[in-house]
């Protein structure tokens, strides 16, 4: 492949993308192919997936937010986290949706998330409590990630390319912030989650590994977006899946995952894999 310098070239790489993701195969790293790939061309990239899903009838739902956790910066060799479109045929509520099939996605893993539903669109330099008041709801959820890359290797610009890694997302009960603002805030920050498979404890983690709260997470994906020239900001309405509060853990067709929390009022999740 070409050096990514023209539009054109970026046009060909969301191209393959949807492709490989349609098609549930993987392909090449764009960042080892001649020319590499920038982050500044992934986002183009983003902005064209974003375009492809809607003009086949999808409806851009909100975002997911990756890399999160700061130990996993130096392995991917990025400096902020990064972040993905989400649509309505990727974004289920849990109670309807008690069980994915592993065979719609390449190399899937699962990821227990905090999930945010804006009322008002943030902006940048917001204090926390000032973006607390454009949140109407949280939620425990999971973000059902894959790889179109081998072996799970890839850089930020490959990832964001990639459709930010995204799968699916599964949204659990919802619950308003503004009865108990001060409480989320702490609660957020402070909170833990333990991650069962079949019954074994698989991983533990926490609110403070996603950028010290998820809160914060919100707020770096604002900043990213402030400073993006080809992607719109965010808006009320949308959905913000914050990262991963554990490490992801690759599924097997017969997983029963299981997700509980401590420190904050949000009830256990549960997902199958077909």
């Amino acid at each position: 492949m070409a050096a990514l310098t023209e539009a054109l070239d970026v046009k060909t790489v969301a191209d393959e993308v949807g492709a490989a993701l349609a098609g549930h195969w993987q392909i090449p790293n764009f960042s080892t192919r001649p020319g590499g790939l920038t982050l500044a061309q992934a986002y183009r990239v983003t902005a064209l997936l974003r375009a492809a899903f809607e003009a086949r009838g999808e409806t851009i739902t909100g975002r997911k937010i990756g890399f999160t956790n700061r130990e996993m910066w130096k392995a991917y060799g990025v400096q902020s986290p990064i972040w993905g479109h989400i649509t309505d045929r990727t974004t289920h509520e849990l109670a309807s949706t008690p069980a994915l099939r592993v065979k719609d996605f390449v190399a899937p893993r699962i990821e227990p998330e905090i999930i945010f539903g804006l009322q008002a669109a943030p902006v940048a330099g917001m204090s926390e409590a000032a973006l607390l008041d454009c949140i109407a709801w949280v939620a425990f959820g999971y973000e059902v990630v894959q790889s179109i890359f081998p072996g799970w290797k890839f850089t930020a610009p490959d990832a964001i390319a990639a459709h930010c890694v995204h799968g699916a997302l599964l949204i659990g009960a919802l619950h308003a912030i503004a009865p108990r603002k001060a409480e989320w805030q702490r609660e957020l920050a402070g909170f833990t989650v333990e991650l069962y498979c079949n019954g074994k404890l698989s991983q533990r983690g926490s609110g403070a590994l996603v950028l010290d709260s998820p809160l914060l997470a919100l707020r770096s994906l604002i900043e990213l977006l402030a400073n993006d020239p080809h992607n719109p900001p965010l808006r009320a309405g949308e959905i913000v899946s914050t990262g991963t509060l554990t490490l992801a853990m690759p599924v097997s067709a017969g997983d029963s995952w299981t997700a509980k929390v401590s420190g904050i009022p949000l009830e256990d999740i549960a997902l199958r894999f077909e």
